[in-house]
């Protein structure tokens, strides 16, 4: 199960390395998007570190707890975003879900074990 973990962790670090690229791509000529769209680059960044701390870190309850709310506020980001393109079955969009899904478990676990 560790292992899935860093994997789910690792395949968000390179969603977050994707959506970096794809804005810096899609809103080169649009800044105020670019900026917001480098934000939710950091945050997903951030969402990846924090889940692949918490992997090596099995024992720690508080990290599990943070993880957990925070891929959980992710999932509705991606869906609004799916929306918004009108398509809510976009790889892009169900592959953040999966992904976020599987950590959201994988944060429980780490809750439960004692």
């Amino acid at each position: 199960m560790k292992t899935l973990d860093r994997i789910l962790g690792g395949l968000l670090l390179l969603g977050a390395c994707g959506h970096t690229a794809g804005t810096l791509i899609g809103y080169a000529h649009k800044p105020e998007l670019e900026l917001w769209s480098l934000c939710a680059s950091c945050f997903v960044f951030l969402l990846a570190t924090v889940n692949l701390l918490r992997a090596g870190r099995p024992g720690d309850k508080a990290l599990g707890w943070i993880a957990l709310v925070f891929n959980l506020l992710w999932i509705p980001s991606v869906v609004w975003f799916g929306m918004q393109i009108g398509n809510l079955v976009d790889p892009r969009v169900v592959g953040f879900i999966v992904i976020a899904l599987g950590l959201c478990a994988m944060s429980v676990r780490t809750m439960r074990a004692g």
